[in-house]
Parts: C-alpha cells; structure tokens; sequence
C-alpha cells in the first residue's frame, strides 16, 4: 500500500485522535446524527427532475460520493448504505412542518456535536473538526465507513499499516 496516499494520509490523521473505543462509538452515532440535522436542512431546497424531486440532501449524498471515490472506491460504495438513508430519512423529516424539522434538525446537529466532544474529553484529544473543520466534516461519514470495515475485521492490512504509522509518528513527537 502506498502510505504517502491521501487515503492513508487522511486516516492517520483522524484515527490518532480516535483511539479509544468509547470516543469511537460515540462518533459511530454522532456523524450520523450531525449528517441527519444538516441534510434536514438540505432537504428543504428541491428542485424537480424529469419528475422526480432533487433536493440538497441528494445532492449532498452524490458530492460526497464522489469526493470519497477519490479516497476509496469501497468504502465510497460502502458509504452509500447507510448515506442514502439518511438522506431519505432527511427528505420525511424535512416535508414535516418548519417547526417539527428545524426542532429535529437542531436536536440532531448539536446533539451530535455534543455527543463528539464528549467522546473527546474521555479520549483527551482535540476534536479534529476544531483543527480542520471542512476536512474534518467531509470526511466524517467516510470514517464512519471505515470504523465499520475495522470493526468488522475488514481490511485488516489497511489498518495495520495507519496504527503503525501512528506508532512512528508518536515516537518520533515524543524523541
């Protein structure tokens, strides 16, 4: 595997600050929350299609697509599995009257956010949105996927080569 690939690069960078498996399973729902709040939101502006309605949390779910095919062409298809519901599920909420999805939408957002910076303390790391904040919340539903993947015991080289590349990179900080 190449390890000076953006792929690598990325996950290096977020996996040292996910280390410990309570942060970890906090950001498994909080993404997903903070990705219902915002495609919520998204929902709201929709254009019709040849007679199917295209709304932002579509839209979304296809940029993101894209941006993550760029990384990863499994984790990007992987991604769709859990992407696209919510993006459905966005789209229901979202038709509800302003008063219900904005009220769901801001409970999943900063919920969410909340849930991530919780996590963080018990890793004592800084949440990596705070160091690269577009980075951090483009990629975010990726490195759902890739938890998954590692959970599940999948790819196990890939893993493999990013905690050693954590390891180098602490050693070399701490000498």
């Amino acid at each position: 595997m190449n390890t000076d690939s953006k792929l690598m690069n990325m996950l290096t960078g977020y996996a040292s600050a996910h280390q410990h498996p309570f942060n970890v399973a906090v950001h498994m729902i909080g993404i997903p929350m903070i990705m219902l709040g915002v495609f919520i939101v998204l929902s709201w502006a929709g254009v019709d299609i040849a007679g199917f309605t295209v709304n932002g949390a579509h839209l979304a779910t296809f940029v993101l697509l894209v941006f993550y095919m760029t990384l990863d062409r499994l984790f990007a298809i992987a991604f769709l599995v859990y992407g696209v519901p919510v993006a459905w599920l966005a789209t229901i909420i979202g038709a509800e009257p302003l008063s219900t999805s904005g009220t769901v939408a801001a409970v999943a957002f900063f919920g969410g956010y909340a849930a991530q910076f919780v996590g963080h303390a018990v890793e004592k790391s800084v949440p990596v949105v705070l160091k690269h904040p577009v980075q951090a919340n483009l990629a975010a539903p990726f490195f759902t996927v890739v938890e998954i993947f590692k959970i599940l015991g999948l790819r196990d080289d890939l893993f493999n080569d990013v905690q050693a590349r954590i390891e180098e990179l602490r050693q070399t900080e701490t000498a």
